[in-house]
């Protein structure tokens, strides 16, 4: 037999695909979304061997959402499709995830190298022998691009690949030719864990910074706290759940951070969006004389149309790779280790603060009018009584987005919402994905998705997913006859905004589910969702509820309608 002198020198030879998926699960994933493709299939006979658990979904838009979700509740997902067709259809939730820095491992099986440096006319190309062209496109919603071309650097190609997706919290692109699935690389370094620690700040920089900010910190007079959403995506919770505790100062959160914050805290004052903010949190929030800003993603759909009335004169501005103190910029001090030393540091004799936070409460009675009809004024605060502790709360781009503003969540409940990319239909795979992450984790959590039948209608067959897997989810779908974001900004009457009506309570027995496996619910009145959000077995059920909510086709959350308002004059504004 002839001795491959490429492999003898290996310690502990073993497959690329092994190691990768190895690899996957010593980062802590346990569950890999994607479909299968003919270039993709003998990778995929790995996956149950690094014990690893294949999800599989209905389609590669619905996997890309799933992982996106996965990874907002576990930290990181991995997602597998097939060349060309499959990860362009990925590309949409790929790019979501991108956007709004989420960590997903995008590995795609491609041919073999042989067949791209031959130009073969291949299915699933365009047929021009150029083979790098979706891994171009590829490239442009990830952090870091690995073409795993040559057994040699293979390991530390995906190594790095995989640190830079957890470092940067976005994308990489996995480029997996059929031939070298099953080539040998060097096993042993599997050994040592790959380093996930953030890399450090300058010690001297980042006291400075420190410095710069308590000095201005203990000089003001009405100083407040502003969460966003990449303190969660790059896991600063920590960090800023001690600093409001330490620093008792009035704290706020954007749409995008809702949930980052203890919301029975008493300094805990509600949402800040601009004009789409409660009056007195506006108030507040605009006479500060210093904001600590953490995280901020200041989006059109996350501040009511850029209507902030905040002065960067008076913004602290913490992030995942630089701070802004005023107009001052330093690039390279990551907002991890300035917090930190800010909260060791902090002389809370020396802070100041005149005002109160607002008192947050659901205000169920104070919008229930004389009608059984639901209305999104008082459906919102009545559901925030009916979350519980650690509940995921999965909102749908448009009504639920906005009406979740309006709801008080208890301590250690997470707020999943896609208000930067904000792709419709989104919310129903990343429910799915949401709800397999808690299982994976062994954590007996409730999965609630809120989502509008116009959404509902865009990626419904990630429902089969859910009764696969037999997941722990309850969907609201709310039933208002058409996509009303799209009503509010243009065209209230429009026929393109109408959808045809469903018999949404039989789609769960069509992809299979029986009696046992999910309860149904259609609700029209407000006393019927009562009665229902008070019932012991509908609030503990382990398996999939679906709920179909009437309300009125042309109602909406007021911070949907200020925002339409808003983006409308600002898509009409001439330069």
């Amino acid at each position: 037999m002839a001795i491959d002198i490429r492999t003898q020198g290996l310690k502990k030879p073993v497959p690329v695909a092994q190691y990768l998926f190895a690899r996957l699960y010593e980062i802590g994933i346990r569950s890999v979304h994607g479909l299968p493709g003919d270039f993709n299939l003998v990778a995929l006979d790995y996956i149950p061997k690094a014990k690893l658990k294949w999800v599989g979904s209905v389609n590669e838009l619905n996997a890309a959402y799933a992982a996106d979700g996965y990874a907002r509740a576990l930290g990181i997902s991995a997602l597998v499709t097939t060349f060309g067709v499959g990860e362009l259809s990925a590309m949409n939730g790929v790019a979501g995830a991108y956007s709004e820095h989420v960590p997903v491992v995008h590995i795609v099986g491609c041919p073999s190298t042989i067949s791209q440096r031959n130009g073969m006319l291949l299915h699933h190309t365009l047929g021009n022998g150029d083979f790098n062209v979706f891994a171009n496109m590829g490239s442009q919603i990830a952090c870091n691009t690995a073409r795993l071309n040559n057994p040699a650097e293979i390991a530390e190609q995906i190594d790095f690949a995989l640190r830079e997706c957890w470092i940067h919290s976005r994308p990489v692109y996995i480029m997996l030719p059929t031939d070298m699935v099953e080539k040998q690389i060097e096993g042993a370094r599997l050994d040592t864990p790959i380093d996930l620690s953030d890399p450090p700040n300058e010690p001297e920089r980042e006291d400075y910074v420190v410095d710069v900010v308590l000095r201005y910190l203990h000089a003001a007079k009405n100083p407040i706290i502003l969460v966003d959403a990449c303190a969660i995506r790059h896991r600063c919770l920590e960090e800023v759940r001690n600093l409001v505790d330490k620093a008792k100062l009035p704290v706020f959160v954007t749409p995008m951070g809702k949930g980052a914050v203890n919301e029975s805290s008493p300094t805990y004052g509600g949402v800040y969006a601009g004009t789409g903010s409660q009056p007195a949190v506006q108030e507040l929030v605009e006479s500060a004389d210093l904001v600590l800003s953490i995280g901020a993603l200041k989006s059109d759909f996350n501040t009511t149309g850029f209507s902030y009335r905040t002065s960067q004169l008076n913004t602290i501005d913490f992030h995942s790779d630089h701070c802004k103190v005023r107009y001052s910029e330093y690039p390279g001090v990551a907002m991890k280790g300035v917090l930190r030393k800010l909260i060791e540091r902090v002389d809370t004799t020396k802070l100041s603060s005149e005002k109160l936070a607002p008192k947050v409460v659901n205000e169920v009675s104070e919008n229930r009018d004389s009608t059984e009809t639901i209305t999104q004024a008082w459906f919102w605060p009545r559901v925030g009584e009916y979350f519980k502790e650690k509940d995921l709360v999965v909102t749908e781009t448009g009504t639920s987005n906005f009406g979740i503003w309006e709801s008080k969540f208890p301590p250690d409940v997470v707020g999943i919402t896609q208000i930067l990319w904000g792709s419709i239909g989104w919310s129903v795979g990343a429910a799915q994905g949401v709800a397999q992450a808690i299982k994976d984790m062994g954590e007996d959590r409730r999965t609630i998705l809120f989502v509008g039948d116009g959404s509902f209608q865009l990626t419904v067959q990630e429902v089969s997913t859910m009764i696969k897997h037999k997941l722990r989810v309850t969907i609201f779908l709310i039933y208002n006859e058409g996509f009303t974001i799209e009503r509010c900004i243009h065209g209230m009457e429009a026929e393109y905004n109408d959808i045809r009506r469903w018999k949404y309570t039989e789609i769960p027995t069509v992809f299979g589910a029986t009696d046992t496996e999910v309860r149904k619910h259609i609700i029209k009145t407000k006393n019927e969702l009562e009665k229902l959000l008070a019932d012991k077995d509908f609030n503990d059920a382990k398996g999939l509820q679906l709920v179909e909510l009437w309300m009125p086709k042309h109602d909406a959350p007021r911070a949907l309608k200020l925002t339409a308002e808003q983006s409308a004059k600002n898509n009409a504004r001439m330069e």
